[in-house]
Formats: C-alpha cells, sequence, structure tokens
C-alpha cells in the first residue's frame, strides 16, 4: 500500500488525482503532517509526500531504521514539477514509484541513486535473491574497475559492464557457498525440487527432507524456484505447508504427464496409489534439465516422504521490439524498458544508432548492414538460446514487413518471446495526412524481393476491387521503379483520377515532407524507398487539405456522416 500525505491544497489536489488513479494502492492520510506520517510509514511500503523534501527529511529522519526493511519515500513539490525518490530507492522501490508519479503527474522524476544515474541496474535489484559486498562491488562498476562474472548458471541477466578477470566479482551460483571479502552471490531460480508425500505427512518430515537433500549436494536453498508434485497431492498439507514455509509455489501435474517421463528410479508403489511410477523425479524432471539428487525418502520409519532435486537451465528472453517510425516520443515506454533490460541488442545499423543513447553500459549490440534480415534473426535467437537477455529491434511495428517474421520461424518453444508493438509507418503516415485510414484499409509491399511480382499484383487487384484504402510500402527504389506505376494503373481501373493520394517521406523524422495529391497526378518518380504511399477508395475526399475516409459510404451520395 501506499500513504498519501499532503499538507497545503495544492498537494492535496495533486494527491486526490493519485489516489483516483490508484484507488487499489494507495491510502490517503488525513490530519496533522507530523502524525500522518508516522502512521503511514508505519502500516505502508511505499509513502508519497506532497511536501518540501526539507520538511520531509525532518518528520522521515527519527523514523528511519534500516535501509533494507524501511519505506520507499517519494517527495513531490508545491508546484508539481519533480518528484524525488528521497528514501529507499532501491530496497523500498522508490525510484521506480517516483517515475511512475512522475508520468502521471506530469512531474520530472528525479533519481539520485548513483547506479541509476549512470543507467546501471543495481545489483540489489535484479530480482535475484543476493548475498555478499553488494556497496563494495557496486562502487568499483561504478569507478571503472574491473568486476568479472563468474557464471555458474546460464541465467538471463541485464547488461552489466562486467568482464573475464578482475578484482571484483559477481558470481551467479545455486551452489551452497560463502561469498568473498570481494564478491556478491546471485542466485538464479534454477532449482525445482520434486516431492512426494503419504497422506498426513507431517510438514517438518517433508521440509526437513527438502532441506538436507539441498544441503548433502551443496546447494543453496535460496535458488529454489518451486516444489513440485502430482495432481493427487496438491492439497497435501505438508507439502503445501512446505512451500510456503520455503516461500515457493507449488506447481503440480497429473500423473499422466510424470507417467510420461523417463526416471532412474521407478517404484510400484506410487503407480498403485496415484497412478504414475514415478512422483519427486518425475515432477522435477517433467520440464526438463539435470538430476542433481535423485528419488531420495525421509528418515523417519516408515518414510512418509521423497523428494528430488533437478536443475533446471535459465530460460533465454527474446524481445522483438518496433522502435516506431523515427521520432523518440513514438518510441513506446515498453519499448525503452526492453532496450533497458536486454544484454544483447541484435538490429540493422541504422536502427542501433537511433537508440544507441538508450542502452545501459555492458549491453552488447550486434549489428549488421541492409539485407542480413535472416542472419540478423538467426543470431538473436542463438543468443536467446545461449541463456541471454536479446532484444532484436526494427522500425516501425517488428511485427509489420519487419524483424518478427524471421526470428519467429526460428525460435522454438526453448526460449521466452516478448513482442513489443510500435507505431507502424501506416499509422505515422495516416496521422500526418488525415484520416486516410478511416474505414477497411489493406498495406501491401511492393517489394519483389520476397515474394513474386505475380502474388503482389493479385493482392493490389483484389484491394482494387474491394474498394480498400491501399498503403504500399516499399513503393519504389533505384533497382524497382516499374512495380509503383504498375500498381497505380492497376487501382486507376476501379478509382476516379481525382481519388485522393497521400505520400510521406520520412515520417516524423526532421526531415519529413508530405503531400495529398491525386491518382490521376502523382509522378512515382518523386517516390523512394523512404516514402509511404496511401491511395484512398472511392469514398475517401480532401477536406482542407486533409485526406479523410469517412467510417460509411454515405459521402458517396453528397451526405456527410453523422458525428457518433
Amino acid at each position: 500500500m501506499i500513504g498519501l500525505i499532503s499538507a497545503t491544497a495544492a498537494g492535496a489536489a495533486a494527491r486526490d488525482r493519485l489516489a483516483a488513479a490508484w484507488p487499489d494502492r494507495t491510502r490517503v492520510y488525513e490530519g496533522p503532517v507530523g502524525e500522518a506520517v508516522r502512521a503511514a510509514f508505519a502500516e505502508c511500503e511505499q509513502l508519497v509526500c506532497f511536501l518540501a523534501t526539507g520538511a520531509a527529511v525532518r518528520l522521515l529522519a527519527p523514523l528511519l531504521g534500516d535501509k533494507r526493511a524501511d519505506p520507499g519515500v517519494v517527495c513531490v513539490d508545491e508546484g508539481g514539477r519533480y518528484a524525488v525518490s528521497l528514501v529507499g530507492g532501491h530496497g523500498g522501490g522508490a525510484n521506480e514509484l517516483a517515475r511512475e508519479v512522475g508520468a502521471l503527474l506530469a512531474a520530472e522524476p528525479v533519481v539520485t541513486t548513483a547506479t541509476d544515474s549512470v543507467g546501471l541496474p543495481g545489483l540489489d535489484m535484479l530480482g535475484l535473491p543476493y548475498e555478499g559486498a553488494v556497496a563494495a562491488v557496486c562502487r568499483a562498476l561504478l569507478d571503472g574497475e574491473p568486476v568479472a562474472l563468474e557464471a555458474e548458471v546460464a541465467w538471463p541477466l541485464p547488461p552489466l559492464p562486467l568482464s573475464a578477470q578482475g578484482s571484483y566479482t559477481v558470481r551467479l551460483t545455486d551452489r551452497a557457498v560463502a561469498p568473498g571479502e570481494r564478491e556478491v552471490l546471485l542466485r538464479p531460480p534454477s532449482l525445482v525440487v520434486g516431492v512426494g508425500a503419504s497422506r498426513g505427512a507431517p510438514v517438518e518430515e517433508v521440509l526437513g527432507l527438502v532441506e538436507e537433500a539441498l544441503r548433502d549436494a551443496g546447494l543453496s536453498v535460496r535458488s529454489v524456484a518451486e516444489l513440485a508434485t502430482v495432481d493427487a497431492k496438491a492439497a497435501e498439507p505438508g507439502i503445501v505447508a512446505a512451500a510456503e514455509r520455503l516461500g515457493v509455489p507449488l506447481v503440480t501435474y497429473s500423473a499422466e504427464e510424470l507417467a510420461a517421463v523417463e526416471v532412474p528410479n521407478p517404484s510400484d508403489a506410487p503407480l498403485a496409489a496415484v497412478g504414475t511410477p514415478s512422483v519427486a523425479e518425475a515432477a522435477a524432471l517433467v520440464r526438463g534439465g539435470e538430476l542433481l539428487v535423485p528419488k531420495r525418502k525421509s528418515a523417519a520409519r516408515p518414510a512418509m516422504a521423497t523428494c528430488a532435486v533437478v536443475r533446471r537451465p535459465g530460460r533465454g528472453r527474446l524481445a522483438v521490439v518496433g522502435l516506431g517510425p523515427g521520432a523518440r516520443d513514438l518510441l513506446t515506454p515498453r519499448a525503452e524498458a526492453e532496450l533497458r533490460r536486454a544484454s544483447v541488442l541484435v538490429g540493422l545499423d541504422q536502427y542501433v544508432d537511433q537508440i544507441r543513447d538508450l542502452l545501459r553500459p555492458g549491453t552488447r549490440v550486434l549489428e549488421s548492414g541492409l539485407g542480413a534480415e535472416e542472419e540478423r534473426a538467426r543470431a538473436a535467437v542463438a543468443e536467446a538460446r545461449a541463456g541471454h537477455a536479446v532484444a532484436l529491434i526494427g522500425s516501425g511495428d517488428a511485427g509489420v514487413y519487419a524483424m518478427a517474421s524471421p526470428a519467429l520461424a526460428e525460435a522454438s518453444d526453448d526460449i521466452d518471446v516478448v513482442g513489443v508493438p510500435g507505431v507502424t509507418a501506416a499509422l505515422a503516415a495516416g496521422a500526418i495526412l488525415g484520416a486516410p485510414l478511416g474505414h477497411d484499409h489493406v498495406s501491401i509491399s511492393l517489394s519483389d524481393l520476397h515474394t513474386p511480382w505475380e502474388v503482389i499484383e493479385r493482392r493490389v487487384r483484389a484491394a482494387a476491387e474491394a474498394d480498400l484504402v491501399v498503403t504500399f510500402y516499399n513503393p519504389r527504389s533505384r533497382g524497382r521503379d516499374w512495380q509503383l506505376p504498375k500498381a497505380l494503373t492497376i487501382l486507376a481501373g476501379h478509382r476516379e483520377p481525382t481519388t485522393p493520394v497521400g505520400v510521406v517521406r520520412s515520417a516524423t523524422r526532421p526531415d519529413e515532407s508530405s503531400r495529398v495529391t491525386t491518382l490521376g497526378a502523382l509522378d512515382p518518380a518523386s517516390v523512394d524507398m523512404m516514402t509511404v504511399v496511401t491511395v484512398g477508395n472511392t469514398a475517401t475526399r480532401t477536406i482542407a487539405g486533409r485526406m479523410v475516409t469517412p467510417r460509411g459510404y454515405r459521402w458517396q451520395d453528397g451526405r456527410q456522416e453523422e458525428a457518433r
């Protein structure tokens, strides 16, 4: 819960805007400010104080205890210009809260945490359990000292400027080892513990067996991702309670799924009881991995619990990101977040240049020139399969004549894939021209590098006959100068010469140009590969210099459609 405190009418107005936007996340504290701050500090995970920073500091100072447990505090000034991350930037989540508050109130977030200020993710903010000299290693990263990465387990990490050798170390491990003096241990959730239990097995027996198995194998309990068992044991109290005490989810599978898993130690007892020859080993192995601890039984007599431990490799992550048409303010926040998250960026060199300043230090960039789309797709998928967090970028929307298709054709289910939409060229051009896409429309690429011209021509004819507004991508290049005239001729067989046509070059970029002409007057020689051509349908009109395609067809009779 986020506590909201204000002292003035202006602060209360901004406070109420936040409360209205986040009704389930916030609680307003009324009354004297000092009492409100004390109550919110004790009851909430985070605070937003609509106070001067000096006043907030004096009120908060006596309350501060441990930065790992104190609430995160954001301070918003009287004018609503700044959202300052004041306390608990990392541990309390105040840095991210400042960004959220700033976005909602149109205030500038102010974050002074050292790692955030230079674009480095804090080692304590990676979402992984950690141990060791976090402050010292982060300081070494900030000072540019070499920090080595020792990855005993492959796991997708955000970009960090780590090297093969260094006097400081970040070790990614699920083993039960202690950190060195200049070392941070990151604990990936790589271990799956399969468990089986007789009816009524006490939680102490189940939990004790799990902890003993991990200890004997030299594995860290902090890397356990889940307990897994058969559906028939989903409500077994001892198993449910063991998962709760470990703080991990309990995942269950059907007996049929588990029976199909090949295990080294099948048994007739679970087959008779729940319909599968293995519970613990099969539940741990059902989604693949390396069996580190074969089935073992608890020490009680009779033994009422079994467990097995598997190490699952980290799944790589491929984000296919659309950068939009070119203007920075049309790059979505989600796309920016994926660019910051990726440790490997793959893209066309000119697109990489557009967003290079957004990349975090340590991001590895694989860039290539025009014509290497399939190579880039294969490289991105290969990096994800190697366990990295990868962003594959394309202009506009990556799923429209861009990189998503070749990448997803290469990708199998051994990696996670995320699509991030972007503003595609047809939409950017349409917004510049007016409202040409107000009714049914189609986009057609005139490039015959990947599609035979016969297929393209058939599609153009179908769009012409269906009276669809048509947006042409890749309309004309030096080596392809006849396709656009041919396509326009096909459309002219179904539309009047006066049909509006919009021509937009370099939409939203500094050298943007646009004009509205007609089907009869358009000179194809004025069009190049940086241009999008939008041809209206029989209802499209030019109004005040803008292309407008009405949502209905009443305008064909000279009557404007009623506003809806």
